[in-house]
């Protein structure tokens, strides 16, 4: 798998703090080796639009869409509770 990253998802990324980047390039790397690692808990967020969600840390989350053989990131933040 590929990866390509939206406009809204690079500045997310650039306005996490760099210890949160680091955690999310490590769990980009799990993705793509694994859509399933129990480190990412990927589900599926949003049925209808097909977008998927996956754990940073336990404080972070990623939203991406698959399509063919890239994942499609669309965003990436504070995990709202």
């Amino acid at each position: 798998m590929r990866y390509f990253f939206t406009a809204k998802f690079q500045e997310n990324y650039r306005g996490l703090p760099l210890l949160v980047q680091k955690k999310f390039d490590r769990q980009l790397g799990y993705l793509l080796r694994n859509l399933h690692h129990p480190s990412l808990h990927a589900k599926k967020y949003d049925e209808a639009q097909h977008i998927w969600q996956a754990r940073v840390d336990g404080k972070h989350r990623f939203y991406f869409l698959i399509e063919r053989d890239y994942y499609i990131l669309l965003s990436v933040g504070s995990h709202p509770k």
